[in-house]
């Protein structure tokens, strides 16, 4: 959750229930080690290191004691102590993830710390968790409680660390709310990009390839396809200039950015006969700026916008890969716009409005905007003077004013090089995703010399935006995987149209019909099983394929093909090219 909603009732309800599911695992397993537990977006978690494994069983007993704890309605009763007797506490209790953490707040300069003891309505003491707070006045106020599931957790998420158990759980106002977010979830399994990949023959893993390397298979390869000649389309129409950078470069380059040694990813992969040390690509940037400083820019020249759609590698933690959500090898789209600082404005301007229209043509209609801003009281810590860094916010803020959406401040959380724009959209589960960013950067323009000649023939530094509309294919393609259901509209489907001959006997005229089609690029295949009609409407709506186009002995007569749609389940008679013509205008629409 984020740090504004701290005081929110929601807030202090999700981190009561933590507190609750603390205390009802150690009714349950006395000698469980206690690790941290807060609340989150969706909900609370907390980790624990256990006697044995949990099995689902355990979570509905849980969830039973917790709603015994929150029936005594018992309150919280903070308690201050020293560092030293915090630890003394801690290490009678045997709780060692506790003491981890109360001896790392003392090596950064705390002297006392927080408890929270939950007092039943007799004064007796049930539990005490070393805790900075919220809470509610009394568990009693806790309506609305559900245990999800259980997941492995590395202590302080470093892999050399303990696995723990994670226990999920989640809360709402009201048992409205509660069951609402309980039909959420169980929409949002039927729609796991996970599962409809597989089922839609979208993409695949490979142990001996490696976690978090997705294969793509041919639909898989073609929706990619599809994706990236849209935003290349929408690209190039505004001016943007694509280029090619290779996948390595000399360490120097990423010595010079400043992003050795802070991406795992970049390691050595190879040694030039000259002793040039080459490294994988993390990031963009630095060839692009390369780019840049290859050709001679006057101020007629700007803005100029360099556009790729290429890999980076990530170094990313075996527990944090997720299908197509987190991978190792992402393809991004993105973008580095050079500008003059009076140009920040426009651009800013023209970027909005691009993502916009993207957003709207995936069905995101509902986004709001973070604007990431500099913390007035750490100046030191940003590149920049404070008439740049006044500049670039109020371009920022006042281009997400002009846009429309809703936004709001995120004070402090500016990168040290600029302040940034990140869009979050909503999608049809009511979920909320981080999609684009859009940086400014002072830093890097003055790191590799990028400079333009103005119109009194001096060299001015531009200022640089970094954006990347979709983030990465692989993370956009799982979005709207969930996003549609894997029912894709005509335009982006792998497949648009399968032709479902009645019979054998009317194999001939489908394969003329998909050359036909195939010849006007609608991607069409042919299902020519000796299956029954029924089974290959139900094949092709697995696949869910936008149009099923049926031929038997009247449309073979009458040379038309019956266009059964998939969302509405109707069907209709028309030409082979009363079809293409559809399909062409839903592409264009």
């Amino acid at each position: 959750m984020s740090k504004l909603d701290k005081s929110s009732h929601l807030y202090q309800l999700r981190h009561s229930c933590s507190h609750a599911l603390a205390q009802a695992v150690l009714q349950m397993f006395p000698e469980a080690k206690l690790a941290i537990g807060p609340p989150i977006e969706k909900g609370f978690y907390y980790d624990f290191d256990l006697p044995r494994p949990l099995i689902p069983e355990d979570l509905a007993i849980l969830e039973k004691k917790m709603k015994e704890i929150i029936h005594e309605k018992q309150t919280f009763v903070r308690r201050e102590e020293s560092i030293g007797k915090a630890l003394e506490v801690l290490k009678k209790a045997n709780q060692p993830y506790k003491v981890d953490l109360v001896e790392g707040w003392k090596k950064d300069g705390s002297t006392s710390v927080s408890f929270y003891e939950n007092v039943d309505r007799h004064g007796t003491v049930k539990f005490v968790d070393l805790c900075e707070g919220n809470h509610v006045e009394n568990m009693g106020e806790i309506k609305a409680v559900k245990l999800l599931h259980t997941a492995g957790a590395y202590w302080r998420g470093d892999e050399k660390n303990p696995m723990l158990q994670r226990i999920y759980g989640t809360c709402f106002e009201t048992k409205e709310e509660l069951n609402t977010y309980l039909q959420q979830l169980e929409e949002a399994k039927k729609r796991d990009h996970k599962i409809l990949g597989k089922q839609l023959e979208l993409f695949a893993h490979s142990a001996l390839v490696g976690g978090g390397l997705p294969l793509f298979l041919p639909k898989g390869t073609q929706l990619r396809e599809n994706l990236m000649n849209f935003i290349t389309k929408e690209k190039k129409a505004r001016g943007y200039k694509f280029v090619t950078i290779p996948h390595i470069a000399k360490d120097e380059l990423y010595m010079r950015s400043g992003h050795l040694g802070k991406y795992d990813a970049m390691m050595p992969i190879m040694e030039t006969e000259d002793g040039d040390r080459l490294v994988m690509k993390a990031m963009n940037c630095p060839h692009h700026f390369e780019l840049y400083k290859a050709q001679a820019h006057s101020y007629r020249s700007l803005p100029l916008r360099y556009a790729e759609n290429t890999v980076v590698y990530r170094n990313e933690k075996s527990g944090e890969i997720n299908g197509l959500l987190r991978v190792r090898a992402l393809t991004q789209d993105d973008t580095h716009h050079f500008v003059r600082y009076n140009q920040i404005a426009s651009e800013i301007d023209m970027i909005l409005g691009l993502m916009q229209k993207v957003y709207a043509r995936f069905g995101f209609t509902k986004y709001r905007a973070r604007v990431s801003t500099r913390d007035l009281n750490n100046p030191d810590k940003y590149f920049g003077t404070d008439e740049v860094w006044n500049m670039a916010e109020k371009n920022l803020i006042e281009g997400v004013q002009r846009w429309g959406a809703e936004y709001f401040i995120g004070e402090g959380e500016a990168a040290f090089y600029g302040p940034k724009i990140d869009i979050m959209v909503e999608d049809a589960l009511g979920r909320e995703w981080q999609l684009t960013t859009v940086q400014m950067d002072f830093i890097q323009p003055k790191n590799f010399e990028l400079t333009y000649t103005n119109e009194e023939g001096k060299d001015e530094y531009v200022a640089v935006l970094h954006v990347a509309i979709y983030g990465s294919f692989e993370r956009f393609m799982a979005i709207i995987i969930e996003q549609f259901g894997g029912a894709f509209p005509s335009w982006l489907a792998p497949v648009q149209a399968k032709l479902l001959p009645v019979s054998d006997a009317f194999l001939e005229y489908a394969h003329t019909i998909r050359e036909i089609l195939e010849n006007n690029d609608i991607r069409i295949e042919v299902d020519d099983a000796n299956d029954t009609l029924g089974k290959k409407i139900r094949n092709a709506e697995l696949q869910k394929v936008p149009y099923m186009l049926v031929i038997g002995q009247k449309e073979m007569d009458e040379q038309k093909i019956a266009v059964r749609d998939y969302a509405t389940k109707k069907q209709e008679v028309m030409s082979v090219m009363e079809f293409v013509e559809k399909i062409k205008a839903e592409a264009e629409a």
